[in-house]
């Protein structure tokens, strides 16, 4: 049986426009304090060294960088529309350093900490958003797949590979390097649609090897959490008879704790679990909202204060794991990043409409055939000089 420690930081009272008080949050794990202080849990505790947790200070400074540039090239109209991830590090990151050889990702459109992890190019997923392509890489390398922009739809895939992998001989085998699972990432949203709720009950049901995890930064859009769920998120779990357990989104360290634990679990057939990973998302839903409509700018200076980037950091240069000389090569890392991004955005192929046929059909029909030459003589005749 998982049991969860209270952490008075997590509770919180809040009274929804109708006047009804919600408990917002109760209890959660957490490993490392906003002020960068390791504390105990009575379940679960970090099995790596500080190198460990240096990588992953990496992986989020990096992530928050291509994020960062990402946004301003979307504000310059680089890009059609951008999905920030600011806050969001620790939860993508943690989650990420819990996956195993033979374990496949299923995210919505967020993780893009996560894509990086599992070596998608950055510029590759540049492209989706500068309309240049549609998704353009290598799914069955990186083990990341697509991104889902249909709200909840990729929790059903998961469950259904999951299932795929029981039949494939997959899980629950006697040496742990010859089993996966499947680790699945959305909103608190998403948790409102019914492609969630039919995922949990297949998953369930056949005990697939597949975790669900929610990353509850605490809005859908403009929509409070409070409004959508009158419990927390991870007791939903309990009603489809599957563990359910909330970690502190914005600790590195009891994230990939826990998202180890419910791996593990998976790989070695023991069933699904839903891991509710609470944060915040300092930026906009996309860059085609503004969170200063709906949201008050003390809630966000609150949240800012647990920022997951600067709790390791304390932790790392208060152990002398890491000093200044080491952040100013990371420093230097990150820069390199962002130039290679914005250099390379502009550069990103143009689609040719031919392309379109041709990755469709290995022998394209002939009617499909006609069909192309005549789009292809009707776009040459924009090029055909005015009489």
């Amino acid at each position: 049986m998982v049991t969860t420690s209270t952490n008075p930081d997590a509770s919180e009272t809040v009274v929804t426009p109708g006047g009804t008080r919600i408990e917002r949050s109760e209890e959660f794990i957490q490993l490392l304090t906003p002020d960068g202080e390791r504390v105990d849990d009575e379940t679960f505790a970090y099995a790596h060294d500080d190198a460990t947790i240096a990588a992953n200070l990496r992986h989020m400074v990096l992530g928050r960088r291509f994020d960062t540039e990402a946004t301003a090239l979307q504000r310059k109209g680089e890009l059609g529309l951008w999905p920030p991830s600011l806050g969001q590090e620790a939860a993508q990151v943690g989650s990420g350093a819990a996956l195993g050889r033979l374990d496949e990702v299923f995210p919505s459109y967020r993780e893009h900490s996560v894509a990086l992890m599992c070596g998608v190019d950055p510029l590759d997923m540049l492209q989706t958003f500068r309309g240049t392509s549609m998704i353009d890489w290598d799914s069955r390398r990186a083990r990341f797949h697509l991104y889902s922009f249909v709200i909840g739809t990729q929790a059903l895939h998961a469950t259904g590979y999951a299932m795929g992998l029981q039949r494939d001989g997959l899980v629950g085998n006697d040496d742990p390097d010859d089993n996966g699972a499947v680790l699945v990432y959305f909103g608190d949203g998403a948790t409102s649609q019914g492609d969630v709720s039919e995922a949990l009950v297949f998953a369930a049901s056949y005990q697939a090897p597949v975790v669900f995890f929610v990353q509850n930064n605490q809005w859908a859009i403009s929509e409070p959490i409070e409004v959508q769920s009158r419990i927390p998120l991870y007791r939903r779990a309990a009603g489809f008879g599957i563990p359910g357990l909330r970690v502190d989104g914005n600790d590195v360290l009891a994230v990939q704790a826990v998202t180890e634990w419910a791996l593990d679990r998976a790989r070695r057939g023991e069933g699904p679990a839903l891991i509710e990973a609470f944060t915040y998302r300092m930026g906009a839903h996309t860059t085609s909202d503004d969170p200063t409509k709906y949201r008050r700018r003390e809630e966000e200076a609150a949240w800012r204060a647990k920022d997951p980037i600067e709790r390791v950091t304390t932790y790392l240069l208060g152990r002398g794991a890491i000093d200044q000389a080491w952040l100013d090569s990371l420093a230097e890392e990150s820069e390199a990043l962002g130039v290679r991004i914005r250099g390379g955005v502009g550069q990103l192929p143009e689609p040719r409409l031919e392309d379109f046929w041709a990755l469709t059909y290995a022998s394209l029909p002939p009617g499909l055939a006609q069909q192309r030459d005549e789009y292809l003589a009707y776009e040459a005749s924009f090029d055909e000089e005015p009489a």
